[in-house]
């Protein structure tokens, strides 16, 4: 049985897991792409584009054994795009790895600063963001792009289109749909006044903290508490947000409730948590009929 929670979010469909200090890594198999790594479960595997929020083993610790994998099954090169002062350090890591299994782990480490994105497939990137945890820490936004007709061209004719575009005239303009945004581990920051982020359909954050008398360690370590729930909301008026990265510590019931305590009615009704597991169907007892015999 996969480990992996398989949830739906905006319309997208997600595999994860998201432990604090354990495991995090969120899976969207549509679009061939994964958000952090966590310790490589299976599902990642066949996924062509790992996007590392930051350098904490939580979340990246199973990058050696991804690209290794890879190779194992006869997958072509895999790709890690994470912040550029982590590529060299990480690529490091691979050439020690090749040493110790003897061979090399085919893969690519692909270095990103701040909205320097990165194309997935035609029409399909990546965009990543400084967000406001380690030195290194990024944000992703999934984002398609999209050509529409220009509303002064919407009555012409197809030949009269056809003759516009012969003439050099720029009949389209392009508009981007921003599927999902993840903000992997992050205190409150400048991230949230990006246009495409308050533009997300849904959005992966983290909330560690829940408790009152946690609010200090939530700062110090650069996380969101809970009482900052409300201000993210507000940033993303649109988006259907999914809570990650809550501790062992903190009862996921306990966290609920504090939640509906913290939120208006309205935004309750938006927010879900990564590790609530739906409820499975209980099986429905069949009296035995009577005795052939």
């Amino acid at each position: 049985m996969s480990r992996l929670i398989d949830k739906q979010l905006g319309g997208l469909r997600l595999l994860g897991f998201s432990v604090a200090g354990e495991e995090t890594v969120v899976v969207a198999p549509e679009y061939n792409v994964c958000f952090d790594v966590g310790r490589a479960p299976r599902e990642v595997i066949p996924i062509d584009n790992v996007c590392l929020t930051h350098g904490h083993m939580d979340h990246s610790a199973g990058v050696a054994y991804y690209f290794s994998q890879r190779g194992f099954v006869g997958l072509g090169p895999g790709r890690v795009i994470v912040h550029r002062s982590l590529a060299q350090p990480i690529q490091k890591l691979m050439d020690i790895w090749s040493d110790i299994e003897g061979h090399p782990a085919a893969g690519q480490v692909h270095g990103v600063d701040h909205l320097e994105d990165v194309e997935i497939r035609r029409g399909l990137v990546i965009r990543p963001f400084t967000v406001n945890h380690s030195r290194s820490s990024l944000g992703y936004s999934l984002i398609e792009r999209r050509h529409k007709l220009k509303a002064e061209f919407a009555g012409k004719s197809g030949p009269q289109l056809v003759a516009l575009k012969s003439d050099g005239v720029q009949i389209e303009e392009r508009t981007e749909v921003v599927l999902l945004t993840c903000t992997g581990d992050t205190a409150l920051g400048r991230f949230l006044e990006l246009d495409f982020v308050r533009q997300s359909r849904a959005l992966l954050v983290e909330c560690t903290f829940y408790e009152a008398e946690h609010a200090s360690r939530a700062r110090d370590g650069r996380h969101l508490h809970v009482d900052d729930l409300p201000k993210v909301l507000s940033a993303v008026p649109e988006a259907q947000i999914m809570l990650t990265h809550v501790t062992h510590r903190t009862d996921l019931r306990l966290a609920k409730r504090i939640v509906q305590r913290v939120l208006k009615p309205a935004d309750l009704e938006r927010v879900s948590f990564l590790m609530e597991r739906p409820l499975r169907a209980m099986p429905i007892a069949v009296p035995a009929g009577p005795s052939p015999n």
